[in-house]
């Protein structure tokens, strides 16, 4: 009963906490969404045109990269903090930069972490544009550019749903954040790795506060790839145009 109380006034106290603006949830929620938003971008400017490039040209062992980029899909997030922290420590290759326990350094470890999915999502995509498309933009005299453009445009809702799961990642990992911002109170600490402090601490309420902003987020997310999906989003940007609805 003991445990069922403290839930519940972890619960109450969690509630109080969000309602009332407490700035340091506020400071741990925004440090979260800079960090994986910034990791999500720069990932996208690289695993976007790689996944395009791995795609549409073909080169020797073209399939055992593409497998090993799958492979990466399961890669533990402790084994890349690891070896990003070797990278950035003072004696490693890049410890010039100082990037060591820095939003920078935890903004390096999710891009590096979420590059290869989203890599993956976007070969997947590309994939799965029907042949008879490309057959046709052949047929119809396109020249290999516009032949690009056109399957990139057929798969955009793919690509789009790729971008957003990888921030989905980026945002709910906790291994990298850990190990290489080192969960330094109002400078590195941030939602995963604040539940996992405070949980062990025996603070429900702020856990708790936490907890439900993150999965406020994720439910974002979701919607967002409902929109997308559904075509919602289409519709929208028709109307912002002014294109004539039917």
């Amino acid at each position: 009963m003991k445990k069922l109380s403290d839930i519940v006034s972890g619960i109450v106290q969690a509630i109080n906490l969000i309602i009332t603006l407490n700035p340091e949830v506020l400071q741990i929620a925004a440090l979260s969404l800079y960090i994986s938003l910034s990791s999500t971008i720069i990932a996208s400017c690289i695993a976007i045109p790689a996944g395009g490039f791995i795609h549409f040209y073909d080169f020797r062992g073209k399939k055992v990269l593409i497998a090993l980029i799958q492979t990466l899909y399961s890669l533990p997030t402790v084994v890349v903090g690891l070896l990003i922290y070797l990278m950035i420590s003072r004696s490693g290759p890049l410890g010039y930069f100082g990037l060591l326990f820095t939003p920078g350094g935890m903004i390096l470890g999710q891009t590096v972490l979420i590059i290869p999915i989203m890599m993956g999502l976007v070969i997947a995509a590309l994939s799965g544009v029907g042949r008879d498309i490309r057959d046709t933009l052949v047929s119809l005299g396109a020249t290999g550019f516009q032949s690009i453009i056109q399957i990139v445009k057929e798969a955009r809702i793919a690509i789009l749903s790729a971008v957003i799961l990888g921030f989905g990642r980026a945002i709910s990992e906790v291994g990298v954040a850990m190990m290489i911002g080192g969960n330094i109170r109002g400078e590195t600490r941030v939602l995963t790795t604040a539940i996992a402090l405070q949980t062990g601490l025996g603070d429900f309420g702020f856990s708790i506060a936490l907890g439900i902003i993150l999965l406020s987020i994720a439910l974002v997310i979701v919607a967002i790839m409902y929109l997308i999906t559904s075509g919602a989003i289409g519709t929208i940007e028709q109307i912002i145009g002014g294109a004539p609805r039917q």
